[in-house]
């Protein structure tokens, strides 16, 4: 979901897969599917809580479409998908709510895009165009796509030193002076002051994370962190 993570053994599993509530947007995805050479009878009748049952017991695909229409709490029943989803599985959102904070809170969750009925062709199109083109991306064992990352810990010796205010200064001189992916980990859970520094709410990614070990993975990371 809103995958930057590539997935592992993506050519073992189906190419894609739908959940959609109703017939009149499954009449308008089925051509478009098999345009993009996949198979409509991958176009399931039924919305999120179907592709959560479908998916605990079946292989993700690479790409899914859910729709949202029937979900009385879109938020929670996407935490609910990411538990069954496996990594790497690029997720599309449809739905009939037009609201700016709610399509805002579905991309930190991890959803690739979400797009609002009544759908189009074309905008059916460009939506899965744009989900394919995350496995085309070059993979990270390619030559040329051998990157440096850099790893900086900043530890103070006591408390008030400045510990904080120089790992939240850097991490903002990496993002925005130098335009590198950056992400600032606060391992203070209880007293650090990191998202406060950057005017955010605080989360509680790190902790969950360390209760929770064997569930870490690309999904994980991409939910737990705040922007």
């Amino acid at each position: 979901m809103n995958a930057p993570w590539k997935p592992s053994g993506a050519g073992n599993r189906d190419p894609f897969a739908a959940y959609i509530c109703d017939e009149a947007a499954l009449d308008v995805l089925r051509p478009v599917v098999i345009e993009m050479g996949w198979q409509p009878e991958k176009c399931n009748k039924g919305g999120l809580r179907n592709a959560v049952q479908s998916l605990s017991v079946s292989a993700s695909p690479n790409i899914l479409m859910v729709d949202l229409s029937e979900s009385g709490d879109p938020l929670n029943d996407i935490n609910a998908l990411a538990e069954v989803c496996e990594p790497g599985t690029v997720v599309v959102a449809i739905g009939q709510v037009n609201d700016v904070r709610l399509y805002r809170d579905l991309l930190s969750s991890g959803i690739h895009d979400y797009l609002l009925k009544p759908l189009s062709a074309g905008q059916l199109r460009d939506a899965l165009n744009q989900a394919q083109a995350v496995f085309a991306a070059p993979r990270a064992s390619d030559p040329e796509a051998a990157k440096r990352h850099v790893s900086t810990a900043i530890v103070g010796t006591r408390g008030g030193v400045g510990a904080s205010m120089l790992a939240t200064s850097l991490a903002w001189i990496f993002s925005d002076d130098k335009k590198l992916p950056t992400a600032l980990l606060d391992l203070d859970v209880h007293f650090g002051t990191g998202a406060l520094a950057l005017d955010l709410e605080p989360g509680r990614g790190l902790t969950d994370a360390i209760d929770n070990p064997s569930r870490i993975d690309g999904l994980f990371i991409e939910r737990a962190m705040i922007r």
